[in-house]
């Protein structure tokens, strides 16, 4: 505290404080105490919380918490930066903050002058002086060091997984070199970029075989994995590395044929055993003569069965050909200009059973020639059909203007034929043919989430709050089975209201999977590919990186969550995009300032906060900071319960009032 600003006094109470869930909370003890400004003579009555002078080249984030001790007595004032610049209004009434904590905070910030100045100010409606718990600094230090080559990164991190490696493993393995990772040596920087050269896993409890991964850090010179409990073969790769001197597995359960191996060149292999195992006798005549024998019998059976085999695939190919269904392989190749192009490049021959194949003249049928048109996607027009037994389809056809091609097609088959949820849209059928790629889904009558929060003329439809959480709570069930409920996860890609689309009662389905991708590995901590999406739903991180993960979808539903929240567009000219315009509402505690007006006061508050805290979490800068798709269905599940509550009369009227208790836990980032 700054001991030129008007005298302030100390306070504090052995009242249990209330527990702080947010993720940057304090200690009870701390929030117990607290400094307030000696009187209160009208908007004069001000507390300074900081006053110092730093190097210009730093940028900060200052954190305040506060938690009232009284109860009788209104207490509100203004946070004000260097003075001049007005920071956020903490609105704090006894019925809503005593004894609970909460807490505000800036967005990076940095002084032109180096010359920080934060105070409390009180407003003319306060009765109590403003008052502080505690606060905190955050220096933002710039990062100009070098960085860990990606390749050698991506791999380090899939071990790090794959071993649920319990080291000092956070950040960047090589930099700053002062917090370099336990066991991890790295080359000098050369391109602003470093090489991991020796990885000393030795006595680190690994369970299991020797991974792959180990093989991609191509730099490696030293690799000790002495006195771990693994087992199976050494990888043929691995002691073949250009640069590996030194290869460690004592103490380990490898099998005697990797051990038995002697390697070439100036490799350094080291085992403990004597070598015994690898002198076993060569095979007797006798037994030589029994393997003459057996090769004898067993080439001609094979020959004659590979010759009934090339009969089959002849006699298979004189019957008229049906048309294959592509699979979406692991490489992507260039995409033609027509489908017949298409398959002779891919060779693509995959036999979906579950779905149904329709010709172009079919499907001119049960849309009566296309006649009615509903959607229209980034693969192409919509249309609505039905089916020989009225079953009600609506038809995505590929546009020759469409940038999507055959790789999204593919993308969207593979993902729909081995993935089967109530809240994932269901392909019925598939088109391809020479000029003609088309999907046929199950109709949703509802049309899309989009459509009823903005609708498709710009005129909303009635959505009251209840239905929007159990639509968001479906699709966030849909978005988690993807990613954890399939064999390996799949990542969506593209996530948005457009891609939520309702049927009969307003069930709610995930669609559109054409950018959709899926693990190669359970080990695997992201996809690198090409950034694509929606603009103002896409990841920032993934935008800069291009690492791809389960997160990125999180992102995006995050702002989902927001857009069902406030009815706004995730970005609007001249306004920022709606994450930062939720949060600095946020600071002012008035959920009526961020919910959608045209819900009115029908909704719980702490049912509209829950979503609002989901969002926020959803929508953090870090990915480390974001929670699983299968944390954000609990909460939207609690959220629900609550509307659901006080649409039974159980739950108090709404206050456009100040809401800091239902808020208290979405202010600042999530960092500890």
């Amino acid at each position: 505290m700054d001991e030129a600003s008007p005298r302030w006094v100390n306070l504090s109470t052995t009242r249990p404080i209330q527990p702080d869930t947010s993720s940057y909370a304090v200690p009870s003890r701390v929030l117990q105490t607290a400094v307030a400004a000696a009187s209160n003579n009208g908007t004069a009555a001000a507390l300074t919380a900081m006053n110092w002078q730093y190097d210009t080249k730093y940028s900060f984030m200052i954190f305040l918490h506060f938690t009232d001790f009284v109860h009788s007595q209104i207490r509100q004032f203004d946070i004000l930066i260097n003075e001049n610049e007005s920071g956020p209004k903490f609105t704090a009434y006894n019925d809503t903050c005593y004894l609970i904590p909460t807490h505000v905070h800036t967005e990076s910030y940095r002084a032109a002058g180096g010359k920080y100045n934060v105070t409390l100010a009180a407003t003319k409606a306060s009765v109590l002086p403003p008052m502080l718990n505690a606060l905190e600094i955050y220096v933002r230090v710039p990062y100009e060091s070098p960085t860990t080559l990606p390749q050698d990164l991506d791999a380090i991190m899939a071990i790090k997984t794959e071993y649920g490696v319990r080291k000092n493993w956070m950040g960047d393995p090589c930099f700053p070199i002062k917090y370099a990772w336990d066991g991890v040596k790295c080359s000098n920087a050369s391109g602003n970029t470093s090489r991991i050269t020796s990885l000393d896993l030795s006595n680190s409890s690994l369970h299991g075989t020797i991974s792959n991964d180990f093989t991609l850090l191509t730099a490696l010179e030293n690799l000790d994995l002495s006195y771990n409990k693994l087992s199976g073969s050494i990888p043929d790769s691995l002691p073949t590395l250009p640069s590996l001197r030194v290869l460690n597995v004592s103490g380990n359960q490898l099998s005697d044929e990797s051990l038995c191996k002697n390697y070439t060149g100036p490799l350094i292999f080291r085992r403990d055993f004597d070598g015994s195992v690898c002198n076993k006798p060569s095979p007797s005549p006798s037994r030589n003569k029994v393997a003459i024998i057996a090769i004898s019998v067993v080439v001609p059976v094979l020959v004659l069965i590979v010759l009934l085999l090339t009969y089959f695939i002849w006699w298979q190919k004189r019957k008229p050909i049906v048309q294959p269904v592509p699979t979406h392989g692991s490489t992507r190749d260039p995409e033609p200009d027509n489908a017949s192009g298409i398959k002779k490049s891919y060779g693509y021959n995959l036999n979906i059973t579950e779905n149904r194949q329709f010709t172009y003249k079919e499907l001119e049928k049960f849309t009566n020639n296309f006649k009615k048109f509903i959607g229209q996607g980034g693969f192409g027009p919509v249309y609505y059909g039905r089916l020989e037994d009225d079953t009600e389809v609506a038809v995505k056809m590929r546009s020759e203007s469409s940038s999507h091609g055959l790789d999204e097609f593919l993308a969207e088959v593979q993902s729909l034929t081995k993935v089967h949820h109530r809240n994932l849209v269901s392909l019925i059928g598939y088109c391809w043919e020479e000029d003609h790629l088309a999907l046929v889904y199950e109709y949703m009558p509802q049309g899309s989430l989009f459509d009823h929060l903005r609708g498709k003329n710009g005129v909303s439809e009635a959505l009251n709050w209840r239905k929007r959480v159990q639509v968001v709570l479906e699709a966030a069930q849909g978005l988690d089975y993807l990613h954890k409920g399939c064999s390996l996860p799949i990542v969506h890609r593209d996530v948005k209201t457009n891609n939520i689309l309702l049927g009969q009662n307003l069930q709610a389905k995930i669609a559109d999977f054409g950018l959709s991708k899926t693990y190669l590995s359970d080990t695997q901590t992201h996809i690198s590919v090409t950034p694509a999406g929606t603009a103002g739903y896409m990841d920032p991180e993934y935008y800069q990186t291009g690492r791809l993960s389960e997160s990125s979808d999180v992102f995006s539903f995050g702002v989902v969550l927001l857009e069902v929240a406030t009815g706004e567009s995730p970005t609007l000219p001249g306004q920022g995009h709606i994450n930062q315009r939720v949060k600095q509402k946020i600071a002012t505690g008035n959920v009526g300032s961020i919910a959608d007006s045209r819900l009115g006061s029908a909704y719980d508050i702490s049912s509209m906060w829950k979503v609002i805290d989901t969002a926020v979490m959803c929508t953090a800068d870090s990915t480390a900071q974001r929670p699983t798709m299968a944390t954000v269905v609990i909460q939207l599940k609690e959220s629900l319960a609550l509307e659901e509550t006080r649409e039974k009369g159980s739950s108090n009227r709404v206050s456009r009032g100040s809401d800091v208790e239902a808020m208290a836990s979405t202010l600042g980032p999530f960092a500890r």
